[in-house]
């Protein structure tokens, strides 16, 4: 087969046209196609990753509220637990405080009520007592009795104190003026002469006497010397003993 120079050198020719009309229409629009996906690839990376990074910031962002919203949740229970403690430690005082005062005031109640009930046992047993001697000094007393509670009377007078001298002086004239002398028994002459004598040194006075029978006396005397009174008798022993006891 023979070559031929022409043909090969047209060959050539065309195939250079060719290489020229595929790189002029179709490989530059290609790479230029090519290109433009590239750059939109890169660009959907870019804001892809620019999307992570704010996702990612946002992420972070979140964390970081939701461990302060922890921090604050904490700090507000430890708060709410310190003011429960504070008030419950308040009122469990105000609630010792409030039962031991009830405590204090059932004890004073029971401590009053105790002692009245042994005032009143005690004021029984005092009435029953002062009863019982009533009885006792009725079947003792008699003219011996009487001598010696007269006795006791004209000791008293001379030992007189110089106040009571001088206040029953200066009531002088205000009310009787006589002194009175009750007995339960007749009194002999020499009872008489010696209690006169023992009230006129007592009270600087010779104001006379006057005697006068009183059984309800028992036994003794009764010395009635204006608003003075100087009993020397049972039953006014027995009264003052009754209404002692009854003031303690």
């Amino acid at each position: 087969m023979e070559m031929s120079w022409s043909t090969f050198i047209l060959e050539i020719l065309n195939f250079l046209i060719l290489v020229w009309i595929l790189k002029h229409f179709l490989y530059k629009p290609v790479l230029g196609v090519i290109e433009r996906r590239q750059s939109g690839i890169r660009q959907t990376l870019a804001d892809a990753e620019a999307m992570r990074a704010e996702a990612q910031e946002l992420q972070e962002r979140n964390e970081g509220r939701l461990a302060e919203w922890d921090l604050e949740r904490q700090q507000a229970r430890e708060a709410l637990a310190s003011e429960l403690e504070d008030e419950r430690a308040r009122k469990m005082a105000k609630l010792e405080a409030d039962i031991e005062q009830e405590r204090l005031k059932a004890r004073v109640t029971g401590e009053r009520q105790q002692a009245d009930t042994i005032r009143r046992i005690e004021e029984a047993a005092l009435g029953q007592g002062a009863r019982f001697a009533a009885r006792l000094l009725e079947q003792a007393a008699g003219p011996e009795l009487q001598a010696r509670l007269v006795d006791m009377a004209i000791d008293e007078l001379s030992r007189f104190p110089p106040e009571r001298t001088a206040a029953l002086r200066n009531s002088y004239g205000r009310t009787a003026d006589s002194i009175v002398v009750e007995f339960a028994y007749p009194l002999p002459d020499d009872q008489q002469r010696r209690l006169k004598q023992s009230l006129a040194e007592a009270i600087h006075s010779d104001r006379p006497l006057r005697f006068e029978r009183n059984n309800d006396l028992l036994a003794g005397i009764r010395i009635t010397i204006d608003a003075w009174v100087l009993a020397a008798n049972l039953q006014d022993e027995l009264k003052g003993f009754a209404e002692l006891a009854h003031g303690e």
